[in-house]
């Protein structure tokens, strides 16, 4: 044997030593691997690592009340959180907010939304669905509190409208004597300014289903609608109203916190498969929009987010439009106007982000009232099925999010609307038997 055949020969030895040593540390390792995992329940390692997707598919409607989403995309806190595909999607109505919702993103579709918040249980129910078809869905945060109003024509500023809808009654008799339909928009059938609209009618002795005709417009065409003479008042959120003020098209007869003081109103619905599958996805798309939130309630960042949400590609309206409102000031257009109000709009103060059961069920025993829902309805067990405030609550506590956001409970207690009436949680059907207008017995 030659001097260089020795050396392959020792070369080889070493390598096959060092391979079989490799394999000795490999086996070890697993069987290490093995014993460990045996030790934690299933699930434990995955729970160690980052969101389950990187992705995540949102829908919005050009309403003030998006911000948090937009808000999360412009400041990169879905990226801060492990989302770094997020997409947050213009929809043209809240109908096609619900179809697109019902697609799903793997049909081109969208996972979740800034939705109405009763939107949620309607289609989790297959009340608005094509077919009726059940989509189950989740409420993972509420958006926003207060700051929708209800704006009424030019045309009827003399009647003196305004919280009292009572004077709208008489010329509204009139106009329908004279072969004139009145006619009051809102955005979506059982949806919130819906449900703001019709309260606020049969406040004032008006019977919304028959005194006048309710017809549904989307938010970004409720100015131009009004303009030509469409309909004589309408319910939406902002910027709409404002522009509609602006314009001088007509005035704001009241905003929606001055019906039931910090109401909710939006909600981050998702599809509840898309939450079973991704969990702590899910749970980093809250930590991202809870953290828009706080920041959209600083007094500080107000004229940035009018900047913002007025760009092309959000809203496409002249931060004008926005800013006053979102500040608290409130020009009626009828005379009245007041400045640093506690009627802007809320992100995170006062719990507005946490999603409390007990609102959701004043806006389900508002959707039997009108017909909307079934009266047999277990309104609370399908409240536990669609709200997960369970996910808030780890989101929150996850971002050390400001305690004064965190409630205790999941009921906010009894709430008092402007004309009276009380609504208790524990008892939605004395809340019902009050009302003298609604369309159930």
């Amino acid at each position: 044997m030659t001097r260089e055949t020795s050396t392959r020969a020792q070369r080889r030895g070493i390598v096959r030593r060092d391979l079989l040593k490799g394999a000795a540390a490999a086996t070890a390792t697993a069987a290490l691997l093995s014993s460990v995992r045996a030790a934690f329940p299933a699930g434990a390692f995955a729970q160690a690592s980052g969101p389950e997707t990187s992705k995540v598919t949102l829908g919005f409607i050009a309403l003030t009340d998006a911000a948090p989403l937009i808000i999360a995309k412009e400041k990169k806190l879905f990226d801060k959180h492990g989302i770094t595909d997020a997409s947050v999607n213009k929809q043209a109505s809240w109908g096609t907010t619900r179809d697109n919702i019902v697609l799903g993103s793997a049909a081109g579709g969208i996972d979740g939304a800034h939705i109405l918040t009763p939107l949620p249980y309607l289609i989790s129910l297959g009340t608005v669905t094509p077919e009726n078809k059940p989509v189950p869905m989740n409420i993972l945060a509420r958006l926003n509190y207060d700051c929708q109003a209800i704006s009424v024509s030019k045309e009827l500023m003399p009647t003196g409208a305004r919280l009292d809808s009572a004077p709208l009654k008489e010329a509204f008799a009139k106009m329908k004597a004279a072969g004139k339909d009145p006619k009051c928009a809102m955005t979506f059938r059982g949806g919130t300014h819906d449900l703001w609209i019709r309260y606020w009618l049969a406040a004032g002795g008006i019977d919304p289903d028959r005194d006048v005709s309710t017809i549904v417009v989307p938010p970004p065409q409720m100015v131009a609608n009004m303009k030509v003479g469409n309909m004589d008042a309408f319910c939406v959120g902002e910027p709409w109203n404002e522009q509609l003020v602006n314009q001088g098209i007509g005035y704001t007869a009241c905003t929606t916190g001055e019906i039931w003081k910090n109401h909710p109103e939006k909600s981050l619905g998702m599809r509840a498969d898309w939450v079973d599958k991704n969990p702590k996805a899910a749970q980093a798309v809250l930590s991202a929009v809870i953290e828009a939130q706080v920041w959209c309630d600083k007094m500080e960042n107000k004229e940035e987010m009018s900047t913002i949400l007025g760009k092309r590609q959000w809203f496409n309206v002249p931060p004008a439009d926005i800013i006053n409102r979102i500040k608290g000031d409130v020009n009626y257009g009828d005379g009245r106007s007041l400045k640093g109000t506690s009627l802007l709009m809320k992100f995170y103060a006062e719990h507005a982000s946490y999603p409390f059961q007990s609102h959701e069920l004043w806006f389900l025993t508002e959707d039997q009232r009108w017909g909307i829902l079934p009266p047999d309805l277990d309104t609370k067990a399908i409240v536990a099925k669609v709200n997960r405030e369970d996910l808030w609550r780890a989101a929150a506590r996850n971002i050390s999010a400001p305690a004064h956001g965190i409630p205790a409970g999941t009921s906010r207690g009894k709430e008092t609307f402007f004309d009276g009436k009380v609504f208790d949680p524990d008892d939605p059907k004395a809340y019902l038997a009050s009302l003298a207008i609604k369309k159930i017995a």
